[in-house]
C-alpha cells in the first residue's frame, strides 16, 4: 500500500531530526512527506531542509499562522495547508506529529491492518513517555482510541468524514464519525511510538477551557460532558481540570456555539458514547 505523511512543526527544533530519522527508517517508506513548518522561530525548518535534501519525494511548506500554541486549530490549518500541496495517490494517509520516534515497522504494520481487512478506516499505535529512565504509557486515553499525533486513515474513510475538523476535539470527532458510517477503527498495542512532549506541556487555562468547548460542539450534552470531564481530569492527575472544562462547556453552550456535526450524527455519538458508559458500568 501506498500512503503520504504530514508533518505539522511549530517550534520543533529540539525533536524533529529525531521524528525525521525515523520515518526515513521505516521498512515500508511513504510515497511522499509533506513537512509544514508553521511560523517556526528556532531551527525547525533548517533540520527538515537537510531531510528534504536527501529524499526526493519530501518537501517542506512555510505556513504563517499566529504563534500562540492554541490545541487543535493550528496544527489542524497547517494539516491542511500540507494537504493543499500533497499531489501523490495514496492509500491512507497520516497526520503525524513532529515530537515522536516511531518503530521502524509502524507503517508496514498499519498497512497490513488496512490489507486484512476493507472495513477497516483508522489504525494507529500507542503513545509511550520517559519516565525515570524507563518508557511507559501516556495513558490519557481508553485503548480503543488512536491518539491523533499519529492516526493512520484509509483515503475513502477521510474523504467520508470530511477530513479533519479545525477545532480541539478533532481527533474524536473524526473516529465517531468514521464509527457512524461504519468504518472499525484499530489500535494496535504492539505498536509503542515514543512521544518526545508530554501532551498539554504548552496549554493555557483558555486552552484548558477549550476541551470542555470541544465535549460541547461534539454534540455531548451536558451529563456526558461532565463523565467525559471527570474521567479526563483523573486521567491526567489533575481533578481541579473538571472545572475548566465545566466552565469551556457552560461557555460555549450561553454563545450557542455551532456543533461540529450534523444533529443525526449528534444523536449517533450521544448513543454510542451513552452505550460505552453502559458497557463499563455493568463489565
Amino acid at each position: 500500500m501506498q500512503y503520504c505523511l504530514i508533518i505539522p512543526a511549530h517550534n520543533e527544533a529540539q525533536y524533529i531530526g529525531a521524528m525525521l530519522h525515523s520515518v526515513a527508517q521505516q521498512t515500508l517508506p511513504p510515497k511522499a512527506v509533506v513537512i509544514v513548518n508553521d511560523h517556526s522561530t528556532d531551527a525547525t525548518s533548517t533540520i527538515a531542509e537537510e531531510f528534504v535534501k536527501k529524499y526526493s519525494s519530501w518537501k517542506i511548506i512555510n505556513s504563517t499562522s499566529a504563534a500562540e500554541h492554541q490545541p487543535g486549530s493550528k496544527v489542524i490549518r497547517a494539516f491542511e495547508k500540507g494537504i493543499e500541496n500533497l499531489n501523490e495517490p495514496y492509500d491512507f494517509i497520516v497526520k503525524l506529529d513532529a515530537d515522536l520516534i516511531l518503530p521502524e515497522h509502524y507503517f508496514e504494520t498499519i498497512a497490513r491492518h488496512f490489507q486484512s481487512d476493507a472495513s477497516i478506516g483508522m489504525v494507529g499505535g500507542f503513545a509511550y513517555i520517559e519516565k525515570n529512565g524507563d518508557w511507559v504509557l501516556e495513558n490519557l486515553t481508553d485503548k480503543d482510541h488512536i491518539r491523533g499525533a499519529f492516526k493512520a486513515y484509509r483515503k475513502e474513510c477521510f474523504e467520508q468524514i470530511g477530513g479533519l475538523k479545525p477545532a480541539m476535539g478533532w481527533d474524536t470527532v473524526d473516529e465517531l464519525l468514521a464509527k457512524f458510517y461504519g468504518w472499525k477503527v484499530v489500535t494496535d498495542d504492539t505498536l509503542k511510538v515514543k512521544h518526545l512532549k508530554p501532551t498539554g506541556a504548552n496549554y493555557s487555562q483558555a486552552a484548558r477551557f477549550k476541551q470542555g468547548e470541544a465535549f460541547y460542539r461534539l454534540g455531548y450534552g451536558f451529563w456526558i460532558t461532565a463523565i467525559a470531564s471527570a474521567k479526563l481530569a483523573l486521567m491526567k492527575k489533575k481533578p481541579l481540570l473538571f472545572l475548566d472544562y465545566i466552565r469551556g462547556f457552560w461557555k460555549a453552550q450561553s454563545a450557542r456555539q455551532p456543533i461540529m456535526v450534523t444533529q443525526e450524527q449528534a444523536r449517533f455519538i450521544r448513543q454510542y458514547r451513552l452505550s460505552k458508559m453502559k458497557a463499563k458500568v455493568l463489565g
